[in-house]
């Protein structure tokens, strides 16, 4: 889109993708159905607006990144149009629901070339109508996020309006966005989960958090100290469907066609390796930055800014206890941000939301570039502007679109285990994200390394997603899994359940390219650290360091290390993070020394009758 619509909306707004009467541009070529584009027309070489041309082609809808764009189509008008091309746009409407699995935005009143013409209130109120019977004929609904009017030649006011359509879910497949919860202790992220999730306001003492707590010692002391999840749903409409009104887990899965998994983290330094198994291992789609207006930047905040950038995870900021400041104090804390997220090792352009329409601009921005850090400041006690975090959360996209969640899912199944429970009446159950593949309930997988680096079998009885039951278990998704009388204690964290086609390759040895970020003297062989992979988290020992002795601060190596309890299982480019005491350290894995499947037992541990269910 060219600058005006920047400048009419308060920023860039997601590239758009075609028009009416127009082809609808899109990844890997027009939408089925495109037709040739109209052009604007020139007068005294300045556009039909009275401004001047801006150049009519849009950016990308692939960032330099690699990260996909916001599926988005801008229309130019759409009243009464003929049965033929109704169908036409009905067909074209379908194809963007399912590029941008369940979503899409169109802009109406734009020309295919970025031109802002507008429409009347009876055209534009037309349009509408037009789209809405759209919506309907693919099981869809929509909401108005925003109107503007523009600058036109004309008497008649004319405005432009950006819609949000999202497909009603079918046979339990909502969106899922996985948000990982950072920040330094006791700045309120545990409260602000349960005033977005519980649907009622803290009372400064706490109260919302106290239905997310785990253990007994977290609700005496206030302090989170395991992982949990919560969840916030958004219906096709747009509104929020959370606990209140006395729903249960499995009401607000069946009434949200969009679903918000939050993962609450340990803030205290103490938790730190629980902090960092959840955001390598769960695989969060973005990261929210939870800093306390009253204290600013303190404790692990600046560690856990540091781990979400060393695991590329988008993040934004949300500035909270508002309401026990004064507004210079706010505005110092944002300027603390803004000056730290600015310098070279960060390279972020922060964005302040004071209004709906920032936050959607931010939320179109956010998908859109890497670069962009959206900054919120609220109060979980008074709300204030908590509703603009709800319409940032609800225009947020997912980072991945259809065609490579179908790619994704042709590939062999893969489930990381992530959490073991022993659930009555049920026997064991594991917790976990589904790397690939396709899971499905009765289906038969092999699970390991165990410590002597075998495979078991085992059966998937039951799948649950988000407390609800599930028959299948898409690429991407996390669930938990039912395995019936399967033995616990041959269980642990950092195992995966594959495929028994796949026949899995697992190391002791492994070399990694890596960055040392900090070590307060030189790092050299025979060191050992707590290395991080993935859902995997073992100590291991520095075997070697090609091409040098010791590695200082801020260098780079290629390293040799060795688990020194048992064999995991790794891929190569897999992210790698280590650590020991103030030794810190990322990079990925470059090769591996594997164990063959004689030496790992996994012929032995598929023989008949073995721990076969």
């Amino acid at each position: 889109m060219d600058s005006r619509v920047s400048e009419l909306f308060g920023g860039c707004c997601r590239p758009a993708g075609g028009g009416a009467g127009a082809a609808l541009r899109g990844r890997g070529g027009a939408a089925p159905g495109g037709g040739g584009g109209s052009k604007a027309k020139k007068k005294n070489g300045r556009s039909r607006g009275g401004k001047a041309n801006n150049p009519p082609y849009l950016p990308p809808e692939v960032s330099s990144d690699g990260r996909r764009n916001y599926p988005s189509v801008k229309q130019l008008k759409l009243v009464n149009p003929s049965q033929y091309r109704f169908e036409h746009l009905v067909t074209q409407m379908k194809w963007r629901l399912q590029e941008g699995r369940g979503e899409a935005v169109y802009q109406i009143g734009v020309e295919d070339n970025g031109l802002l013409v507008g429409l009347s209130e009876e055209e534009m109120r037309a349009s509408l109508k037009t789209l809405r019977r759209m919506a309907e004929k693919v099981g869809a609904d929509i909401t108005v996020l925003r109107e503007r009017e523009v600058d036109y030649d004309s008497d008649v006011p004319r405005k432009i309006t950006e819609v949000l359509v999202r497909k009603v879910p079918d046979n339990q497949q909502f969106l899922d966005l996985r948000v990982a919860v950072l920040g330094n202790v006791d700045s309120g992220k545990s409260t602000l989960l349960g005033v977005l999730t519980q649907g009622e306001l803290d009372n400064g003492r706490g109260r919302a958090r106290l239905n997310l707590f785990r253990h007994l010692h977290e609700i005496q002391s206030g302090r989170t100290s395991s992982i949990s999840f919560e969840i916030l749903g958004f219906n096709s409409k747009g509104e929020v469907v959370n606990y209140s009104d006395s729903r249960t887990a499995e009401e607000i899965c069946e009434s949200s066609s969009k679903m918000i998994t939050f993962i609450d983290l340990a803030g205290h330094h103490k938790y730190l390796k629980t902090t960092i198994f959840g955001l390598t291992s769960y695989c969060p789609d973005f990261a929210m930055l939870v800093v306390s207006a009253n204290t600013g930047i303190a404790g692990t905040t600046r560690e856990h800014l540091g781990l979400a950038m060393a695991l590329k995870v988008p993040f934004f900021i949300v500035i909270s206890k508002v309401d026990l400041c004064s507004k210079a104090t706010v505005e110092r804390t944002v300027k603390q941000l803004e000056r730290i997220l600015k310098q070279p090792g960060c390279n972020k352009l922060p964005l302040l939301v004071n209004s709906d329409d920032d936050a959607v601009t931010a939320a179109q921005q956010f998908a859109q570039s890497p670069n962009i850090t959206p900054i919120f400041t609220l109060s979980s006690v008074s709300g204030e502007n908590l509703d603009l975090l709800k319409v940032f959360l609800n225009i947020l996209p997912p980072l991945t679109n259809s065609k490579e969640q179908e790619e994704l899912m042709q590939q062999l199944t893969e489930f990381q285990v992530d959490e073991i429970y022993t659930v009555p009446e049920v026997g064991t159950v594991v917790g976990g994200t589904l790397s690939s593949g396709i899971c499905r309930e009765g289906e038969n997988l092999v699970v390991g390394p165990t410590d002597d680096g075998k495979f078991l079998r085992l059966k998937v009885c039951s799948i649950q997603r988000n407390r609800s039951a599930c028959r299948v278990l898409r690429a991407g998704q996390a669930a938990t899994l039912a395995l019936g009388p399967f033995d616990r204690s041959l269980l642990r964290k950092g195992m995966v359940m594959v495929s028994p086609e796949m026949n899995p390759t697992i190391c002791s040895v492994f070399e990694a390219e890596i960055v040392l970020l900090f070590h307060a003297t030189t790092f050299r062989k025979g060191f050992q650290v707590t290395v991080h992979v993935g859902n995997v988290r073992q100590t291991a020992i520095v075997e070697k360091i090609h091409g040098k002795d010791k590695l200082r601060t801020g260098e780079k190596a290629v390293v040799c290390f060795r688990f020194i309890k048992h064999p995991e299982y790794l891929k190569i480019g897999a992210k790698l993070l280590f650590r020991e005491g103030v030794t810190k350290g990322i990079g990925h894995v470059t090769d591996l020394q594997a164990i063959t499947t004689k030496e790992n037992g996994l012929e032995e541990s598929l023989g008949p009758g073995q721990l076969s269910f």
